[in-house]
């Protein structure tokens, strides 16, 4: 039986970069270029004709800005998963898209093998940020009240996730993957009450205070790896 390719739409306002994304993806088998955009307001168009199943763009886009097609495309086009080609300069814009829904950000300083990689992550429902991705946004989340003191001999007093039982660690997991409380109930044979209380005793544990920060905190400590 022949496995569908991931149908991608690719968006940007530089002609040179569409065509390189053209390219690079075309020699992938698993990944059909369904479209193509060269404007904001173009992007959100052809995602909502066309239905692919994961937008590669940029978040300075002509027309339309980058944030603007993410809340577009939350309403009229919720399936479509959106990967972030953007910059290191527009790190500011980080937090606010990964909580408009964006499920991925690639910079475009990163080497091109890291493109089709992070296309089947946010395909299989994972959140896509490399390391220098991740540092940049937990910085923007730390303020002075949510940043771990350091003791006079520089060790860090977070709490240890040691503390974490094995059935938090796994909740963590499923976060990281972007599952919502109930899928996670369903998955875990529990119910949704259960799933929640778990994760209030994690956001406690870890000193977050939301699923989004939860998930960037678990990328860039490698625990969604350890459960």
């Amino acid at each position: 039986m022949s496995i569908m390719p991931t149908r991608v739409l690719i968006a940007d306002g530089q002609p040179i970069v569409l065509e390189g994304l053209r390219c690079i993806l075309g020699h992938s088998a698993g990944i059909q270029v369904i479209a193509e955009a060269s404007d904001g307001m173009d992007a959100i168009d052809k995602t909502v004709q066309f239905d692919p199943d994961v937008v590669i763009m940029d978040v300075k886009m002509p027309k339309v800005d980058g944030l603007t097609v993410l809340r577009s495309l939350q309403t009229r086009a919720p399936r479509s998963k959106v990967i972030l080609y953007a910059s290191s300069d527009s790190k500011d814009e980080f937090v606010e898209a990964m909580k408009l829904g964006c499920s991925g950000i690639l910079l475009k300083e990163a080497s091109t093998s890291l493109i089709e990689k992070s296309i089947v992550k946010v395909r299989d429902g994972e959140i896509w940020l490399d390391s220098n991705t991740t540092a940049a946004v937990i910085r923007q989340f730390a303020s002075p009240a949510e940043t771990p003191s350091v003791s006079n001999n520089g060790s860090k007093t977070i709490r240890e996730r040691a503390q974490l039982s094995q059935r938090e660690r796994e909740i963590i997991v499923l976060i990281a993957q972007g599952y919502k409380n109930k899928e996670i109930a369903e998955k875990m044979f529990i119910t949704e009450q259960t799933v929640k209380n778990h994760l209030h005793n994690v956001f406690d544990k870890l000193g977050v205070s939301d699923r989004l920060e939860l998930a960037l905190y678990a990328i860039h400590n490698s625990l969604h790896m350890k459960a």
